[in-house]
């Protein structure tokens, strides 16, 4: 969605976590490690460090946290990461002394249980201390599996979030500048470069200067792998349906496990994005800039757009209530008017609604009990929907009969979707939004729906049985994990600098036989047989 950060594999994450992560300045205790002890009106001390967009205010401003503590009898001390949290995470494992708490979509992965093994603890055998978890178990079966090891160990519980559509990604086009233009919009890759070039030479948004629009943009891109808002969605002109591992290169095909990153139509994708790099016709801070920055360029200046064509999750989302009106979601663009491809898209509900390793526990932890406690009051659905869209009475509604509603922000010129970020820990929080809690949803997410009408014949064309990976529901060997770990690691470290090369000062042809070799190299050919076999079982073990 909006700011995820990344996810498993895809987020690199993720949304997030997503995100997406944007540089600003953490939030920490200065003893933010494994707590213990009571407070003087007798609450116990805990510590706990969160993954959260930079959008997302100080904890202590959410009155909904303020109430589970008090319930859980605890006070914690927080840790608020908005940037950078792969390489604050490294430090932190190493040291072997971690917070009590650790909360974010997969901050703490499968692999890292694997490397720091006893680290976290084993959350199995204390399930029936925390019955809002049994319950999502019990309603979601799938959850269970996701938060389960092969050895029968549980460190990392998951989410449900429900409401979520099949896709995160929507592409949209500024229809008032095409109007102004009088173009069409585009049906394909050449028509979309030809509008580009309209939207760069002839004063597009109409205000005088030729020199202000941004003919496409496209979000933040990690050192981990490819998230949500990106180009790579345009894979799917070529037939490619990319989903939840796709953020390192990773798709099936027909049944066969694949990796894009060496895929001749990845190379197609990439000159094309060169071509348009070279043109002017991309941001030139498109690797550069973080995502906030990347949010306020597209919502311009006043009624003045400054984007053409770009990628988001909603309209008022991405472009703000004043410019919203301009812009229409497009359907998938063929990659040539003479293609025979099937059209997909990128194909995320699993990885929208579902979440991994959202929050763990530190097997060190002198307060265990009470940090149970905390964890319980999260999955309790009342809360989890304040956990998702913010406190009763400002972001939702009681309607006093069982029934809830999401309210619109309290300040006008803010759109649902900045509003939730703002005011709560959205979809990086660790949740179960049960599937009888009743909830009448906001006006964006009432739109999402609309918006991805046009996607949808691509999207319900997906061949789920053969052409989606089901990395959320699948769970490695601790061998595997560490092998497919550090070759990921290694892949990564060569395919993303050779992306952000490659589209800005071009040279993929001559480089390319001399990178698929040394893609090789990285282990790439391991986890393809690796995820194969998984892959494999699972299917079986699903018929």
């Amino acid at each position: 969605m909006k700011k995820k950060k990344v996810l498993r594999g895809f987020m690199a994450l993720s949304l997030s976590a997503t995100i997406l992560a944007a540089c600003s300045n953490d939030k920490a205790s200065s003893d933010g490690k494994s707590s213990g002890g009571t407070t003087k009106d007798g609450k116990v001390q805990l510590t706990a460090l969160i993954t959260k967009h930079p959008l997302t205010q100080d904890l202590k401003k959410m009155k909904w946290l303020e109430d589970v503590e008090k319930r859980a009898g605890v006070d914690i001390k927080w840790q608020e990461v908005t940037a950078d949290w792969d390489q604050k995470k490294g430090a932190l494992l190493a040291s072997g002394d971690v917070p009590d708490l650790i909360i974010g979509p997969n901050a703490i992965t499968d692999a890292d249980f694997v490397q720091y093994n006893g680290l976290f603890e084993d959350l199995s055998d204390d399930i029936d201390k925390l019955p809002n978890v049994e319950k999502m178990f019990e309603a979601k079966p799938e959850t269970k599996g996701i938060a389960t090891q092969l050895d029968g160990k549980i460190y990392g519980l998951p989410k449900y979030q429900r409401f979520w559509p099949a896709t995160a990604t929507r592409q949209f086009i500024n229809q008032k500048w095409l109007d102004n233009l009088g173009l069409k919009a585009p049906t394909n890759w050449d028509e979309l470069y030809n509008v580009l070039v309209a939207f760069k030479e002839k004063d597009a948004n109409g205000n005088g200067d030729p020199n202000d629009e941004i003919p496409m943009d496209f979000s933040p891109t990690g050192t981990g792998g490819f998230g949500f808002f990106q180009p790579t969605v345009l894979l799917g002109s070529t037939g490619i349906t990319i989903g939840e591992s796709s953020g390192q290169g990773y798709f099936v095909e027909n049944g066969k496990v694949k990796n894009f990153l060496t895929d001749e139509r990845y190379k197609d994708l990439v000159k094309f994005l060169n071509k348009c790099y070279k043109a002017g016709l991309i941001s030139k801070e498109v690797f550069t800039q973080d995502y906030t920055k990347y949010q306020s360029v597209a919502r311009g200046n006043g009624d003045v757009a400054k984007v053409g064509y770009t990628f988001g999750w909603e309209l008022t989302d991405r472009f703000g209530n004043t410019l919203a009106p301009q812009y229409t979601p497009l359907a998938p663009l063929k990659q040539s008017t003479d293609s025979n491809a099937k059209l997909s898209w990128a194909y995320d509900y699993n990885s929208l609604n579902y979440g991994s390793n959202m929050i763990t526990l530190s097997a060190q932890s002198k307060n265990k009990d009470a940090a149970l406690k905390f964890i319980n009051e999260l999955y309790d659905p009342k809360v989890s929907m304040q956990v998702l869209f913010g406190s009763l009475g400002t972001n939702i509604a009681d309607n006093g009969d069982g029934s809830y509603k999401v309210l619109p922000p309290t300040d006008s010129k803010m759109d649902p979707g900045t509003w939730k970020w703002t005011s709560t820990w959205a979809d990086n929080g660790p949740m179960y939004i049960a599937d009888d809690l009743k909830l009448q949803l906001g006006t964006d997410m009432q739109s999402v729906g609309k918006q991805t009408e046009p996607l949808m014949n691509a999207l319900n064309a997906v061949d789920k049985d053969k052409d989606l990976y089901p990395g959320m529901f699948i769970k490695y060997s601790k061998e595997d994990n560490s092998k497919m770990a550090l070759n990921n690691t290694n892949l990564m470290n060569l395919a993303m600098p050779k992306y952000s090369q490659w589209i800005t000062k071009g040279g993929i042809d001559k480089d390319w036989d001399a990178y698929v070799k040394n893609v090789e190299k990285t282990g790439l050919p391991e986890n393809l047989k690796i995820m194969q076999k998984y892959y494999d079982d699972y299917k079986k073990s699903q018929k």
